[in-house]
């Protein structure tokens, strides 16, 4: 099966549009969009001669073949390995909660096997990542919660999309949206994305689609170990 992996690019917002229209036009039909401000110390600024500037990072999922594509135009036409542009990097996704999402969410890319879920990598720890519609991530986390998640953290994005999520998954991909981070032990982990597509998943107010990556390390963060 062809790696499944989160593309992240963090690029100037001057260059959002743009990108936006690039992604689009290669099958990336689902990308979530959410303002940043880089947080480089001013000497490091200096350094390499960069200035504090507004960002945008971008997410959406690609198979390694469309990483390679991807990434030779990011580089050749957005330049953005040079120093100052931006940033893009991938993220192997370990699961994908459930055949619809995974073909809506890899539309017109080549995988070898749809699977709901395919194993990646065997870690201590996951990060389970949620796209709920606005203003239900306590109905997320009431759900996580229940087979013991411990606390979220929630960022506010907005997706951008065409007409193929209501046809895949019945939700508008354009709409504001929360995406939800939690970090679980690996063997929590599926029973804690099966509450969530039980409770507040496609067929719940909440449409939330969820997913989630393998963690290789961890630092100050305190989970329940099992006795």
């Amino acid at each position: 099966m062809s790696g499944i992996n989160m593309m992240m690019s963090i690029t100037k917002r001057s260059t959002g549009k743009k990108l936006l229209e690039f992604y689009e036009e290669n099958g990336l039909t689902a990308v979530l969009c959410t303002l940043a401000k880089g947080t480089a110390a001013s000497e490091t600024l200096d350094y390499f001669g960069l200035e504090v500037t507004e960002k945008i990072v971008m997410m959406s999922v690609v198979t390694d073949s469309t990483w390679k594509k991807v990434k030779r135009t990011l580089e050749d036409d957005f330049q953005i390995d040079v120093p100052g542009t931006g940033i893009g990097f991938l993220v192997p996704l370990s699961s994908i909660g459930g055949k619809k999402v995974l073909q809506f969410m890899t539309d017109g890319q080549q995988v070898d096997k749809i699977e709901e879920e395919s194993v990646m990598k065997d870690t201590k720890y996951e990060l389970i990542v949620v796209i709920a519609n606005h203003g239900y991530s306590e109905e997320v986390m009431d759900a996580a919660r229940a087979q013991g998640a411990g606390g979220g953290t929630v960022i506010h994005a907005r997706g951008t999309g065409l007409e193929k999520a209501e046809k895949f998954l019945g939700v508008s991909i354009a709409d504001e949206k929360e995406i939800i981070y939690i970090v679980a032990k690996s063997e929590d982990k599926n029973p804690i994305m099966k509450s969530i597509m039980e409770n507040a998943g496609l067929s719940s107010k909440a449409k939330s689609v969820v997913f989630s990556m393998p963690v290789t390390d961890t630092a100050g963060l305190r989970l329940r170990e099992v006795q």
